[in-house]
């Protein structure tokens, strides 16, 4: 399965953001991942349906809402109607989380749950069919530009095999420090979408567009050796 990258639009520049979501489109990203942040469920505010709608005019890619709330319920239409392909709630911030994701359906976009770094996979057991995407934190959720958290890697690898066990067809998207040394690591573990932040796209040290080429290499590299290392030797 080919492994996606989408830049977080928080990291982006809002004084030139069509600009930066065009040329990271020219540059094959994958999408586009919107932090949604109310100030309560995390201790940060970002943007609300505006911005989505705004960025949903600048680029045919899919959109992921990542709804750091709490609530999330309340807002589910807004973000849909304002053009989101993917809505994900956290499972920390759903008592009912069975009824959220029935709630993302019937908006008539994929759903998709987050799970906090130490919320373990198990949360998500009874609703695998309902999900079209788990996104890992590799972070604590609310700031870009965070340390990651080690003890995440592994846990993709436990969400890929939860997932196995009961059948359920969908991604497994990680957010936090995802970098050119990390991210081949969270690509062995299962994962096969990337969201790009200050560590892997918005990097102080180069323009987003060649980060993101890097970063893509860095992934088909280890994909390259993964399958060398398959191969059979040679019979002499």
């Amino acid at each position: 399965m080919k492994v996606e990258i989408w830049p977080s639009v928080m990291c982006m520049d809002f004084r030139r953001l069509e600009a930066e979501i065009q040329g990271l489109e020219a540059a094959g990203a994958d999408g586009f991942h919107l932090d949604i942040m109310d100030g309560r469920f995390v201790p940060n505010l970002t943007f609300g349906p505006d911005v989505v709608r705004a960025v949903r005019a600048a680029t045919r890619l899919p959109l992921d809402a990542h709804l750091m709330v709490e609530e999330p319920e309340r807002y589910i239409g807004h973000f849909a109607s304002a053009g989101a392909d993917l809505i994900v709630v956290h499972a920390e911030a759903c008592p009912h989380l069975h009824r959220t994701l029935q709630m993302i359906r019937d908006a008539e976009v994929q759903a998709g749950v987050a799970l906090n770094p130490a919320t373990p996979p198990g949360a998500l057991e009874y609703v695998l069919a309902e999900v079209d995407v788990v996104l890992v934190m590799a972070v604590n959720p609310g700031f870009s530009g965070q340390a990651l958290v080690a003890s995440a890697i592994p846990k993709i690898g436990e969400v890929k095999r939860l997932a196995r066990r009961w059948k359920a067809r969908l991604r497994i998207a990680v957010d936090g420090h995802v970098s050119e040394e990390t991210a081949p690591q969270m690509v062995a573990e299962g994962a096969t979408v990337l969201i790009g932040g200050r560590a892997g796209v918005f990097r102080p040290d180069l323009p987003p567009a060649e980060a993101l080429a890097r970063l893509r290499r860095a992934v088909e590299r280890h994909a390259v050796s993964k399958r060398r290392a398959g191969r059979p030797g040679r019979r002499v």
